[in-house]
């Protein structure tokens, strides 16, 4: 089992930057799909970002060209950098692992493809 802690969030205005990251540990195979999932309140959790073992990156459209995901490997953290925020990117942003396999080609895979995930941190960006 993955063990996830998130850290990072925190209140900004709209067009600030915010850097998530989350210290992991337990990735005992070579083969791993990493990612970030955000949920705003009274909606579903949803992937923004997921960060393979080889390297291969995927976002979805809404945080394309504002969001970048990264590992430092050395030290067991993912990132997220988070630049130009916008209300709507309000939530509290949990990262996740799946161990075993890359990622699936080109997409974010849904929620039910990760079993293990951090305990989350609160992003609120205001107007």
């Amino acid at each position: 089992q993955v063990q996830l802690l998130e850290s990072g969030g925190g209140s900004v205005q709209a067009g600030g930057s915010l850097r998530l990251s989350c210290a992991v540990s337990g990735l005992t195979s070579s083969a791993y799909c990493l990612g970030w999932f955000r949920q705003a309140p009274g909606k579903e959790r949803e992937g923004v970002a997921v960060l393979d073992s080889k390297g291969w990156e995927t976002y979805i459209d809404s945080v394309k060209d504002r969001f970048t995901i990264s590992q430092d490997k050395a030290n067991n953290i993912l990132y997220l950098q988070m630049n130009n925020l916008e209300p709507e990117d309000s939530a509290m942003f949990y990262c996740t692992a799946h161990l075993g396999e890359t990622c699936p080609w080109n997409r974010v895979p849904s929620k039910s493809y990760f079993p293990d995930w951090g305990q989350g941190t609160q992003v609120i960006v205001s107007s």
